[in-house]
């Protein structure tokens, strides 16, 4: 040092823009909401560095399969930040992981979550795992762990981002997917709550260019923008393992498979749980487009093969079933209340459906499966 006699500066944690207390105050504010998703199947409390799931009933498997899959909600959360209102951005997490998971016939078991924030204010912190723990309580899983962490000078102190991942199992010989679904299946469509969580870089853009505000009243919606916007991802895990306990037997399997309709709408998701020379053929007259989706289109004079590989269009989960059982597969998923109807059937690839373009869609996102086949126009 110098003879200068000043005192240096000095810098702490807190003084770098990372406050401890506060992280600690919102891990007391979402305990509770942890606590009430927990399964008999968890051990220990909250706070730990794991967390614990007790997976001895396994040992009463012949051969079991672990099922995992994480994501997040994607740019969603711009609309829950400009809102402030981030209590059920964390519904739309949940569904994204566990009802990949049930695609194969899988029950999520337990899950974690990840958040990232420029500033941790605990009582925002604690909105966002409450909506969390709901879609976990939703969904039969149990949230077991997580973590937040503050991102000084890399978020803004209202900025945040969300990730999530979860783990369930299936017995290897009831495993759903292509290698069941056969030609003569019917395919039944499950009605969406809204446009979940994917696309929204295609809708925020549409909104930003015609100058709408997210507290604009609109009549088709019967709510404000932002509240439909912010509607959360339908979870269809427990209505779809309900439906595997009801039609499938052990040996008999009347639900063959299911598709979630995520990133790149109907057509490229379905593609994916169908065999190679196997062609979903769907009508869209079977439903009509719910009202986000129509105004979005209007709005930003988006071409239809646009918002069909961008969204769900009204379509959140896809059931192949056994033509003998379709009807009360149905029956069973509109008392779930899922909205559930026939949108279609599976057949042999007809070589001349690629000539109808972008409706006709093959192997998609590097799948070497089947195709889908989009007819008719939606219903008005």
């Amino acid at each position: 040092m110098s003879g200068n006699d000043q005192q240096p500066t000095s810098i702490t944690y807190a003084g770098a823009g990372v406050d401890v207390e506060a992280g600690d105050r919102a891990v007391e504010l979402m305990k509770g909401a942890i606590k009430a998703t927990h399964t008999s199947g968890v051990v220990g409390g909250v706070g730990g560095f794991a967390g614990l799931f007790d997976v001895s009933f396994l040992t009463g498997y012949k051969k079991p399969y672990l099922a995992t899959s994480t994501d997040g909600v994607g740019t969603k959360v711009a609309i829950a930040q400009k809102l402030d209102i981030h209590d059920t951005i964390g519904q739309d997490l949940v569904g994204m992981v566990v009802d990949d998971i049930v695609v194969v016939g899988a029950k999520p078991l337990f899950m974690t979550d990840y958040i990232a924030t420029g500033k941790v204010v605990p009582e925002r912190i604690a909105d966002i795992v409450r909506g969390i723990a709901e879609g976990c309580k939703l969904a039969g899983t149990a949230l077991v762990g997580g973590e937040t962490a503050e991102h000084p000078g890399l978020l803004a102190e209202d900025e945040y981002d969300v990730a999530g991942a979860a783990t369930g199992v299936i017995e290897a010989d009831q495993l759903l997917g292509p290698e069941r679904v056969q030609a003569g299946d019917v395919v039944i469509g499950m009605a969406s709550s809204g446009i979940h969580s994917n696309g929204y870089s295609l809708v925020r853009r549409v909104i930003a260019h015609a100058k709408w505000e997210l507290d604009r009243e609109v009549a088709e919606f019967g709510r404000t923008l932002g509240e439909e916007l912010l509607v959360p991802t339908r979870i269809y895990t427990t209505a779809c393992l309900d439906l595997v306990g009801a039609l499938n037997d052990g040996e008999n399997f009347g639900v063959h498979g299911f598709s979630h309709v995520t990133g790149g709408g109907l057509a490229a998701n379905l593609a994916r749980v169908l065999p190679r020379g196997l062609m979903a053929r769907v009508d869209r007259s079977t439903w009509a487009l719910p009202a986000v989706f129509s105004t979005i289109a209007q709005l930003g004079n988006v071409p239809q093969p646009d918002l069909e590989r961008t969204l769900n269009l009204g379509v959140g989960m896809v059931a192949v079933v056994d033509p003998a059982v379709a009807d009360r597969a149905v029956e069973l998923l509109n008392a779930a209340g899922m909205g559930a109807w026939v949108m279609g059937g599976v057949e042999n690839i007809d070589p001349s459906a690629a000539d109808a373009g972008l409706d006709f869609v093959q192997g998609a996102k590097g799948v070497d499966g089947g195709a889908v086949l989009l007819t008719g126009n939606y219903a008005k």
